[in-house]
């Protein structure tokens, strides 16, 4: 990428942004509640090469969609922070190679933030980015730019894929004993063959070819010990045991060892800490070098405790590249979506069952209920 900085190609750059047209100073769109806005709609072929936006709220509440070419359906469709690496609508500084974000107000809730993407997203005919206002407050107010080339030739794009991304939530995740602390005799189940590939928290799931680049996982940790020690169990082109790719626990898939720690780096990190926030966490991994290829179909997942014990709220989101434009799975409605908070008396967690989503509840096995009993 660094040798493109030199090259001279013929190509056209453009940006698109919010300011105001008049002359004057008024640069952010408003959006009111339910309202969907096109912020850009594009024709190609070409190549969108960096988004930036801000805004003060909603990071949750805001959906940001992108359709390729002449799809039918959108290709990512994701929760505006959680796109950019910040989940639970909590804003951070942090950089990573993908993506950035950049606030005064570290490890609040809906502050102002500026966010920023760098994945290159290739298109051939079209392309289409929307942002949607699901909050209840009367509008949102967004600052956006995005730049992009244009070439006079598809040639320019040949053997590129289009950029995918696609949010993931379990509130709570449906694991057989949240009693059992991470780490304990009790913990250390048999996870393997087909109870893996049923149970363990899908991070992506889908058909065709491609190749899977990384993703953010956030935690609210109910249970206040370690969320790890989940192995990542990624297979390719179909069921197999092993998987093709088989880990070592949470923290080793993100590139770390002896828990998360407080560090955003280029390909691994933290944009979110539970240290600094009571309990919530964001950590992302990207295959820049060793990206995920698969041609028929993937399924990336990963334990949520060892043997999948844990019960805390799990979310994520997932990056890949796919020949064509597919279809990604739609967010859950709002209420399914927002954070969970703490009661601000006795800093209880608050669950509130009309907001919970779980898709799966983990059967106990024998094992299982054996581990209970002790």
């Amino acid at each position: 990428m660094i040798y493109n900085v030199a090259r001279l190609r013929k190509v056209k750059t453009k940006r698109i942004s919010s300011y105001d047209v008049t002359g004057r100073n008024q640069d952010a769109w408003i959006i009111g509640s339910g309202e969907t806005k096109v912020l850009a709609d594009i024709k190609g072929p070409g190549v969108i090469t960096h988004i930036w936006m801000t805004q003060r709220d909603h990071y949750r509440d805001v959906l940001l969609k992108i359709t390729w070419d002449d799809a039918e359906h959108p290709s990512v469709f994701c929760p505006l922070g959680d796109f950019f690496g910040l989940g639970h609508g909590i804003v951070n500084s942090y950089q990573s190679f993908l993506f950035s974000a950049s606030t005064r107000n570290n490890n609040e809730f809906n502050a102002g933030c500026a966010l920023n993407c760098y994945a290159p997203m290739p298109f051939r005919k079209r392309a289409r980015i929307e942002l949607i206002n699901q909050s209840k407050d009367k509008f949102h107010r967004q600052y956006f730019y995005v730049d992009y080339e244009t070439y006079d030739s598809e040639a320019e794009l040949e053997g590129l894929g289009y950029f995918h991304s696609e949010f993931h939530r379990e509130n709570p995740f449906g694991g057989w004993g949240h009693e059992i602390r991470v780490n304990s005799p009790e913990a250390n189940i048999v996870n393997r063959e087909r109870s893996a590939w049923e149970n363990n928290y899908v991070i992506l799931e889908t058909k065709g070819r491609g190749q899977y680049i990384g993703c953010n996982l956030s935690i609210t940790n109910f249970q206040g010990t370690w969320w790890g020690e989940g192995d990542d169990m990624i297979w390719v082109d179909g069921y197999k045991w092993p998987p093709d790719l088989h880990g070592t626990g949470s923290e080793d898939y993100f590139n770390q060892a002896w828990r998360m720690q407080k560090n955003a780096f280029l390909r691994n990190g933290s944009s979110i800490h539970l240290q600094d926030t009571g309990g919530y966490q964001t950590s992302y991994v990207f295959h820049i070098e060793n990206p995920v290829h698969f041609e028929k179909e993937i399924k990336a997942t990963i334990e949520h405790g060892h043997g999948n014990h844990l019960c805390n709220e799990v979310s994520s989101v997932a990056y890949w590249y796919a020949e064509k434009p597919s279809r990604v799975q739609e967010p859950p409605p709002l209420e399914k979506r927002l954070p969970v908070k703490r009661d601000e008396i006795n800093h209880k967690w608050i669950h509130d069952k009309e907001r919970q989503t779980t898709t799966k509840k983990i059967k106990p096995n024998e094992e299982m209920l054996e581990m209970k009993k002790r």
